[in-house]
C-alpha cells in the first residue's frame, strides 16, 4: 500500500506562507534541490488545492525553472497530478486531473493501488482535511531558520491533537531542518 506524505517547508514560528502566500524566504540551495529531486524519485501522484496548484502550473513548466532546476522541473512536469478544485473546469497543467471533491473512498482507493507513494506539497486547506480525516501517513516538515511574524500556520485548521512519532531529522549545510513523522496510531 502507497502512503501519503506531505512535505511543507515553514518557518521557525511555524508559517508555511507568509502574508499575501509570500515564500520568498524558502531556504533553498543545492543540497536542497538534490534532496528535492531524491523525494520526486518516490512519488507517484502529486496533490494540490488549487491555490497551491495555480503556483505550482505557474512555475514549472516555464522556462525559468527547466532552465533553472532542470531535474526537478522534469519531474513536476511528469509525475501524476491531481487538482482539488470546485471551480476549476479542466487542468492545463499536463497529467493533472482536476477532482471537485474529496472522497475518502477515492483516496483510499489511490492509496490500495500499486505504486510510488502519493505527496501533498503546500496546499494547507487540503492538509486541514486530509488531517482530519486521517489520510496522512508521514509528515515531512523541514524548518527554515528564519521567524516571518506574520502569516498562514499550516495546521491552522485542525481540531483534534495529533500525536506524532519522530521517524528519522537530517539538518542540512543551510540550517533547514527536516523532521519526519508518522502518526501514531493503534494497531491492534
Amino acid at each position: 500500500m502507497r502512503k501519503v506524505i506531505l512535505f511543507n517547508m515553514i518557518t521557525v514560528d511555524g508559517f508555511f506562507e507568509g502574508i499575501d502566500h509570500s515564500i520568498d524566504w524558502h531556504n533553498v540551495d543545492e543540497e536542497f534541490n538534490k534532496f528535492a529531486a531524491e523525494q520526486l524519485n518516490s512519488a507517484g501522484i502529486l496533490l494540490f488545492g488549487r491555490k497551491t496548484y495555480d503556483l505550482m502550473a505557474g512555475y514549472w513548466p516555464s522556462e525559468t525553472a527547466t532552465v533553472n532546476d532542470p531535474v526537478v522541473a522534469y519531474k513536476m512536469n511528469t509525475i501524476s497530478k491531481i487538482v482539488f478544485s470546485k471551480s476549476l473546469g479542466k487542468a492545463e497543467w499536463q497529467n493533472t486531473r482536476v477532482f471537485n471533491e474529496i472522497s475518502l473512498e477515492e483516496i483510499i482507493n489511490l492509496k490500495n493501488q500499486p505504486g510510488k507513494d502519493i505527496f501533498i506539497f503546500g496546499s494547507s486547506e487540503l492538509v486541514s482535511t486530509f488531517t482530519e480525516l486521517d489520510l496522512i501517513d508521514e509528515y515531512r516538515i523541514m524548518i527554515n531558520p528564519v521567524v516571518i511574524v506574520h502569516g498562514k500556520p499550516l495546521f491552522a485548521n485542525i481540531h483534534h491533537i495529533l500525536d506524532l512519532r519522530l521517524l528519522k531529522t537530517r539538518i542540512f549545510k543551510s540550517g533547514n531542518v527536516l523532521l519526519n513523522y508518522e502518526i501514531k496510531r493503534n494497531k491492534n
